[in-house]
C-alpha cells in the first residue's frame, strides 16, 4: 500500500500518482490510499478520477500526524504487508520507492527512511541545512538510532512495525515515530533518495523558527514517554550536585567563623536545590510507573489492531469511517498476473 496524505492537493496529485511505480520486484500487488485531510479543492474527487484504489476522507482538517496514523490503520485493515508513505506535492521521486521497500523484503529492516541528503538540495538555505543536520543529530541521540534524515516523510514500514507505532501529537509523525521505533527496538535502515524540484511552500509550518517551536516539544515529549527515568534522574542529579555544592560553601565559611551569618543565602539555596532534587526523583519514579502503564496500553492497542486487521476478511474496508474503495484493480506484477492467467486457463480447461 502506498499512502498519500493530502490537503488541497488536487493540482499536484496527478503528477505524484503518475510517478508511482506500477511494479516492484518482490511485490505481488500495489494499491494506493489517498488520505484527504479536509480538503476544499476536490482532492478526493481528483484522486478517484486518477484511479487510486482507496480514498479516506476527513470532513475537517485534523493535521498531518492524524492523517498519517489514520492511513496506517486503514492500510493494516486493508491487509497491507508493506506501507509506503509519500507526500502529495511530488517532493519525493516515485522511482525511489523500490529502494525503500528492498530492505524490508530482504528482512534487513522494519522501518526504512529515505535520506534526502539535504546538504545537496538546492532550494534549502544554509540555515535550514544546518538545522536539518542538528535536528537529525538530536533525534539520533534521543532515539538511539542512526537515522540520517529524521524529518523525512518518505518511508516504508513493515506490517509488524506499522502495528507498533502510535503518534500522540497533531503536528508531525516523523520525529515521534523515529524515537518510538528506536526505543522499541525496531530495525531501521536509511536509503539515499533524491527529490523533485520544489512545487510549493510547506503547509506544515510557516518558517524555520515556527518549525523549531513546534517540533521541540514533540521530541521532548516522545523521549520523556519512553525514557522518563533517564530524563528526570538526570535533572535530579544536577539539582542534588548544585545543592550539595552550595551547601558545602555555607559549611566551609560557617566553620571558619561561626559568629558570621553572611552566607545563609547559600544554605537556603542549597537546601532548596536538594528538596527539588528529591521531588524530581519522586517524579522519576511516578513517570516510570506511568510509562509501564503506557506500554501495557500500547500492547493492548497492538492486539486490537491485529484483531481488526483479521476481521477485515482479506481487505474489506467496512467499518473504517470515511474510507471507500473506488473499485480500481490492484497494480500487479507481470509474473503474478501471468500466473493468475495460467491458473484461469487451467480452470476453464
Amino acid at each position: 500500500m502506498i499512502q498519500i496524505p493530502c490537503l488541497n492537493e488536487a493540482s499536484t496529485l496527478p503528477a505524484t500518482v503518475a510517478e508511482l511505480p506500477r511494479q516492484i520486484p518482490g511485490v505481488g500487488e500495489i494499491e494506493l490510499l489517498v488520505i484527504d485531510d479536509g480538503s476544499t479543492d476536490g482532492t478526493a474527487e481528483a484522486a478517484a478520477r486518477l484511479g487510486v484504489h482507496h480514498v479516506l476522507r476527513f470532513p475537517k482538517n485534523r493535521g498531518l500526524a492524524a492523517g498519517f496514523m489514520a492511513g496506517v490503520d486503514a492500510c493494516l485493515r486493508l491487509g497491507a504487508d508493506i506501507i509506503v508513505n509519500t507526500d502529495a506535492d511530488n517532493q519525493y521521486r516515485g522511482a525511489d520507492i523500490p529502494l525503500l521497500v528492498a530492505p524490508i523484503l530482504e528482512g534487513r529492516a522494519e522501518l526504512v527512511i529515505g535520506d534526502r541528503q539535504t546538504d545537496a538540495i538546492a532550494h534549502f538555505s544554509g540555515v535550514k541545512k544546518l538545522l536539518q543536520r542538528w535536528g537529525s543529530r538530536v533525534v539520533r541521540r534521543l532515539s538511539a538510532t542512526e537515522v540520517a534524515d529524521s524529518p523525512s516523510g518518505f518511508r516504508a514500514l513493515s506490517r509488524h512495525a506499522a502495528a507498533q507505532l502510535f503518534v500522540h501529537n497533531r503536528f508531525t509523525y516523523t520525529l515521534e515515530t523515529v524515537i518510538q521505533a528506536g526505543r522499541r527496538g525496531l530495525a531501521i535502515a536509511n536509503v539515499p533518495v533524491t527529490t523533485n524540484p520544489k512545487t510549493r511552500e510547506s503547509r506544515l509550518f510557516r518558517s524555520v523558527p515556527d518549525y523549531l517551536r513546534r517540533a521541540g516539544p514533540v521530541m521532548f515529549r516522545a523521549y520523556a514517554m519512553y525514557q522518563p527515568v533517564q530524563l528526570f534522574f538526570a535533572s535530579s542529579l544536577l539539582l542534588l550536585l548544585l545543592g550539595v555544592g552550595i551547601g558545602a560553601r555555607f559549611v566551609y565559611y560557617y566553620l571558619r567563623d561561626p559568629s558570621y551569618s553572611g552566607y545563609t543565602q547559600s544554605l537556603v539555596i542549597g537546601v532548596g536545590a536538594v528538596v527539588l532534587a528529591v521531588v524530581m526523583l519522586v517524579a522519576a519514579m511516578l513517570a516510570e510507573l506511568l510509562a509501564a502503564n503506557r506500554r501495557l496500553i500500547e500492547d493492548v492497542l497492538l492486539r486490537v489492531r491485529r484483531l481488526e486487521a483479521r476481521s477485515a476478511s482479506g481487505g474489506a474496508p467496512e467499518g473504517i469511517a470515511g474510507l471507500h474503495s473506488t473499485g480500481a484493480p490492484p497494480w500487479r506484477a507481470r509474473e503474478a498476473a501471468s500466473a493468475a492467467d495460467h491458473a484461469e486457463e487451467r480452470a476453464r480447461a
